[in-house]
């Protein structure tokens, strides 16, 4: 057998993915399956974008430049200032996805054996892109029963050894949906401060904030320009996953550089998606009202019914459109395999994400999945009977 590297072996399969498998051999028996397991909105993206795409006439799809086009870092910078954010083209590198920036952003921060802290449970791949890094994650605990708030600055500092280079922010959060407060976002960055590290802002969910709730970007600190570095997706902002546009955003001048590097040698970003994306900054502030109220009532509908199922609970998330679920199972792992192997009701079954590949500690996760409120509520209302019923036949039940 030819060799296959220790990298490869040790690169952690996406716990939101690995089940497809199981999903499209529970399709090819005919077997209808909703997806809970995966944030792909049904929310339309803006119409702006679809026209862009649908008006052009061009004769050569060409390269862009290897840090993005500048009319789209234009309509970012003019985004962002409306948030109260004062960026410039200069502080923008354009991404394949907000995947590629935090895999560049990491890459160009981070030696192998360096560690970075995240509270769990964390989105998984950046386990997977600390580990293509060289770098490892380490983790403070954050717990269902306190809705999943920010660890205290004093277990954080623990962890925190001369290997440690950076903390990392994903605010909202996925996969708990947890809103970080102004005041949890500035005892990162005292903490950040303190110890010379970098706090990697993922603000991708940042538009879906519910019950008036404010997001705080990292960006809005003082004095924390060499150390602030956030990543954007418009795969969220604006239901946009296969575009595969996103960025990365600092005012650290020297981090821009070295990230400019990697930029250059994958040559550049996808040429149609900026186009589209683009002209999705055009899009007014309605399509993110509507938005917002869509998954509110996704929210709302989803959690009534999951805090009813006996032996469950759920903590009402404050933003982005996931949530952590506690269920009265043995094995999350175990369940959600059985749900696509075994269960079906009149032709039907619901797929979720184990929750124990969102935590970095051995036996964390093994009763709870990730849920995405990503639905219709006609959708989500028969996914979520399937649950229910599911929980009452699985023989590995507990409680």
């Amino acid at each position: 057998m030819l060799q296959i590297s220790e990298k490869g072996y040790l690169l952690p399969a996406s716990p939101i993915r690995r089940l497809i498998p199981l999903a499209n051999k529970a399709k090819a028996r005919g077997v209808k399956v909703y997806h809970l397991n995966m944030g792909q909105p049904d929310i339309d993206s803006p119409i702006e974008a679809v026209e862009a795409m649908h008006k052009l006439k061009l004769s050569i799809i060409e390269y862009s430049p290897s840090d993005g086009n500048k009319s789209l870092k234009t309509k970012m910078v003019q985004y962002y200032r409306k948030r109260g954010v004062n960026i410039s083209e200069d502080n923008i590198l354009i991404t394949d996805g907000g995947s590629e920036a935090i895999l560049f952003t990491f890459l160009a921060t981070l030696n192998p054996g360096d560690e970075v802290i995240v509270p769990e449970p964390y989105y998984a791949n950046y386990a997977a892109f600390a580990t293509i890094t060289g770098a490892v994650i380490k983790t403070v605990t954050a717990t269902i029963e306190t809705n999943f708030a920010l660890p205290a600055a004093e277990e954080i500092e623990k962890i925190i050894s001369p290997k440690t280079k950076g903390l990392i922010l994903n605010n909202p959060n996925n996969p708990t949906g947890y809103l970080y407060s102004k005041e949890e976002v500035e005892t990162l960055a005292r903490v950040a401060k303190k110890h010379h590290l970098y706090l990697y802002a993922d603000e991708v969910y940042r538009e879906y904030c519910f019950d008036g709730s404010v997001h705080f970007s990292a960006l809005e600190l003082p004095d924390m320009d060499e150390n602030v570095v956030a990543f954007d997706s418009l795969s969220k902002t604006f239901s946009e996953c296969g575009l595969r546009i996103g960025a990365i955003i600092t005012r650290n001048t020297e981090l821009l550089k070295i990230c400019m590097k990697f930029c250059m040698s994958r040559l550049a970003p996808p040429a149609l998606g900026q186009i589209a994306g683009e002209a999705s900054y055009d899009t007014s502030a309605d399509y993110f009202i509507q938005c917002r109220k869509k998954y509110t009532e996704r929210r709302n509908f989803t959690m009534k019914a999951l805090n009813e199922m006996p032996g469950v609970f759920c903590p009402t998330p404050k933003g982005a459109f996931y949530a952590i679920v506690k269920l009265p199972v043995d094995d999350s792992d175990k369940f959600a395999q059985w749900l696509l192997n075994d269960f079906q009701h009149e032709g039907e079954t619901v797929m979720v994400a184990p929750a124990n590949g969102f935590y970095a500690t051995p036996g964390l996760g093994t009763q709870e999945v990730r849920i995405a409120y990503v639905l219709k509520i006609s959708e989500l209302r028969r996914a979520l009977e399937l649950l229910a019923i599911a929980l009452k036949e699985y023989p590995g039940k507990v409680g």
